[in-house]
Formats: C-alpha cells, structure tokens, sequence
C-alpha cells in the first residue's frame, strides 16, 4: 500500500511539473511571448543575437533578454509569432521602412521607439509620446544597448533625391563588447567605411535607391564586419545578385563570413 501511495504522488508531482512548463499567457494574446520563441527562432547569431527576417528591412532581434523591431512594416500579423517588442528602431520616412498602421498594432505599454526628427514628425501623438529622438551622430543607452545613429544618405548624382544626409538613421548597436551595424538606406559612405569593431553588419543594395553590390562589396571589405547578411536587395528590376557581393567580398576577405537569409518569403 505505502509504495502504491508513493508512485502517485510521483505522478501527481510530474504532471504539476508538466503545466508549470507551459508558458503563463499562452492564449491571453494573439502575440506570443514564450521561452520557446527565444530558444527557437528562424535564424540563430553565436549565442546572444537571434536574427528572424521578416521582410525587405524589417527584422526581429532577440539580443538575451530585449526584443527588438527594426523598421516593422506589413501589418501585425507578420510578427504574431514573435516576442512583444521592447525596442522599436526606424530608419527613415519611406513606406518600407515606416508604417504607422503597424506601428500602433504592435507596440505595448513599455516599447520604446527610437528615430529621427522626419520620422518622428510622420508619428501620431501617441506614438511620439514613447519615442527618442536621435540625429545622426547621437547616442543614448537604452535596455542596456548603447545606441548610436550612423548617417544613411546617397552619393551618387541621380539618387540625392532618394536619401538626403541627415533625413533617417542607421544604427551602431553595442552590448556586452559586441557590436551590431543596420545600414538603413544609403551607398558606401565614408561613415560606413569608418566603422571599427562590427561583429554583425546588415548592409543593403538596390538599385536606384541604395548602391550595387560591387559598392557594398568594397564598403564591407573596408570596415570588415565579422559577419555580414545582405538586406534591403530588391531593387527596381528585381532582387540583388547577393551571391555576387558574397563572392565579391569572401574572395578579397576570407575572414568576413557572409549569410544570406530569406528576406523575401513570397518572392
């Protein structure tokens, strides 16, 4: 009798420990927000960077304990499966990089919304109301990440019209002596080529809105991320040769290891 009473409290003890696994809102939001999500995520950096691409140049990070946004666009519903944003990074005023709709689907109590003064101008009043201005060349500390904005603007002649110096933001991000760079929209300016230390780069090429992948290649082999992922590619005519750039860069620099991740799932 005594042993048939301790297999069930055995039993009792497992299952209890079976429903305390499971996570205490699963149902309570059309968001979700789970240890599974931060275990799993589409594409895994080393240890501390989760890197999910969703579409063009919107993306989610998980960096340990802070998930964030970076110019979230294409309504709520492409970042259901995702963690509740706790920092939300915008580049610049263009549609597929700034969508308020989005924006006011996605943001709860505590996110914080970084930008720049023309972005934040294009904001409703309640969105202002959690957002950090930053022109470029300021930084600020927030969840532990030192930011900095890192100006995006055009070169060449026929495309100053798309990104003036000074309108939007990329951004240097650095936590625990890693360092993360997101071009934003821009050519291979000298502010790109100066950078030092990057562990992790997401450097964009289309044409006529950005530079050509042989551009992005020599910007990247002067500022040498350890790791670099090709973004924002698709151009007027279509997607970007990134197997160029990858060629381009991996044959001058062996050492800088390129990924190319699935930014256009319905291409």
């Amino acid at each position: 009798m005594k042993q048939t009473l301790l297999i069930l409290v055995l039993v009792a003890a497992l299952i209890g420990c079976k429903n305390k696994s499971q996570p205490e809102n699963e149902g309570d939001s059309e968001f979700v927000n789970s240890v599974e999500n931060i275990q799993n995520p589409e594409i895994t950096d080393e240890s501390e960077v989760l890197i999910n691409p969703i579409d063009h140049a919107s993306m989610v990070l998980n960096w340990d304990d802070t998930t964030i946004y970076v110019d979230p666009v294409g309504g709520k519903d492409a970042f259901l499966k995702y963690n509740k944003p706790n920092l939300i990074l915008i580049t610049d005023i263009h549609g597929d990089h700034l969508d308020i709709e989005t924006l006011e689907s996605i943001v709860i109590e505590n996110t914080r919304i970084i930008t720049s003064k023309s972005v934040y101008d294009k904001l409703s009043e309640t969105l202002q109301k959690r957002t950090k201005i930053l022109k470029n060349g300021d930084f600020t500390t927030d969840l532990g990440i030192l930011i900095e904005a890192i100006p995006m603007y055009n070169l060449r002649e026929e495309a100053l019209q798309f990104h003036p110096k000074g309108r939007g933001n990329g951004y240097v991000l650095e936590k625990n002596n890693k360092r993360l760079y997101i071009s934003g929209d821009t050519e291979d300016i000298p502010e790109m080529r100066n950078l030092k230390d990057i562990d992790i780069a997401f450097v964009c090429m289309n044409l006529p809105y950005t530079m050509p992948v042989e551009k992005a290649a020599e910007a990247v082999l002067a500022f040498k991320p350890k790791t670099v992922y090709p973004y924002h590619y698709r151009g007027t005519d279509g997607l970007s040769d990134v197997a160029n750039f990858k060629s381009l860069v991996e044959a001058k620099d062996p050492n800088i290891v390129v990924v190319q991740l699935e930014w256009y799932p319905n291409k």
